[in-house]
């Protein structure tokens, strides 16, 4: 093989330098009996450090994270006993930057020449943040199966009470499911920092979307509500909020007739936003009796819990008015 031979110009020290310049590789020597630290340029580089004559063991500790510190000295102090090579990932602190370092060599007191320690840093940063990204992506993942079986539970439990047949559970079931489906749809990074999921004025739309060619003619549901993001959690609970409201105007109110219209308006300010469903040209309407059905405790359960605010209802004549007064940074997360 062409690199055997000792000629070759790959062996010439500087070549040999160029060519662990280039893998980000650093060298170090650590003597065991008086704790100093020998580094090439390279190691200085990425602690962070200014070159000197001397550095001892406790200076590079110095630049390691709280967290990993203790970690890091019994562990360097275990490779003595350590036979065979050995390799400790850990954290280093340079000014407010966090970096991952991979210290790498051979253990055991026979691995020593003239007593010192042989290793290399490497720069695992990179590696490391791609290895937490994808645990937080898995952890995100299982949170949220988690929190829409158990949405899918509770509806369940809701509608078995509210409906009198299997026929009407399964299509009452099916309608709420595909509401959460439809919202579950539009959960996405915004661009310009407006949130993570969809905008609210398209949410509401698409929800609403299945309702507006029951009328007489298009147009009969009209949404203009502030521009402004919405969380995967509100968009959730928004979804079986308006799905539910939308539900009971298709039983009893402006959704039940051909001319019937509904109007979705909303104001903000910086602590409050204030949605308003108002139903107009539908049959006379009166409220509920009592404390309203399984759906009604559903709708007040999400606004209250979920989205930190509070739901009421105007049963004027002409038709219902629901006003949703929800806080602001709720309705982002």
């Amino acid at each position: 093989m062409p690199f055997s031979n000792p000629l070759h110009p790959l062996w010439k020290p500087e070549n040999l330098r160029r060519a662990i310049h280039a893998a980000g590789v650093a060298l170090w020597s650590w003597n065991v009996i008086d704790d100093g630290f020998a580094m090439d340029e390279q190691a200085y580089k990425l602690w962070g450090l200014v070159k000197s004559g001397e550095v001892k063991f406790e200076d590079l500790s110095a630049c390691i994270h709280p967290a990993d510190r203790d970690r890091v000295r019994a562990a360097f102090t275990a490779t003595r006993g350590i036979v065979g090579s050995y390799e400790i990932d850990f954290r280093i602190l340079v000014e407010q930057e966090i970096r991952w370092i991979s210290a790498r060599g051979l253990g055991d007191d026979t691995a020593l020449h003239e007593g010192q320690m042989f290793g290399i840093f490497l720069d695992v940063t990179g590696r490391k943040q791609a290895e937490e990204g994808h645990e937080l992506l898995a952890g995100e993942m299982s949170h949220r199966v988690k929190n829409l079986l158990a949405i899918a539970t509770g509806l369940t439990n809701i509608t078995s009470h509210s409906t009198t047949t299997a026929r009407e559970m399964a299509e009452e079931l099916t309608a709420r499911l595909t509401a959460l489906g439809r919202a579950h749809d539009l959960v996405r990074p915004l661009p310009g920092n407006q949130g993570r999921a969809a905008l609210l004025g398209d949410l509401l739309s698409v929800l609403l979307s299945p309702y507006e060619d029951l009328g007489a003619f298009k147009s009969r549901i009209r949404v203009a509500v502030p521009r402004m993001g919405v969380g995967e959690a509100s968009a959730t609970a928004l979804s079986l909020v308006f799905h539910e409201l939308a539900t009971n105007s298709l039983k009893y109110g402006a959704l039940s007739v051909d001319t019937g219209i509904l109007d979705v308006s909303g104001s903000a300010d910086e602590e409050h936003v204030e949605l308003v469903w108002t139903e107009r040209g539908g049959p006379p309407v009166q409220p509920p009796d009592g404390n309203g059905g399984y759906g009604s405790k559903l709708v007040h359960r999400s606004v209250s819990g979920q989205l930190g605010g509070t739901i009421t209802y105007n049963w004027s004549p002409e038709g219902v008015v629901v006003v949703l007064r929800l806080k602001a940074g709720k309705l982002a997360s």
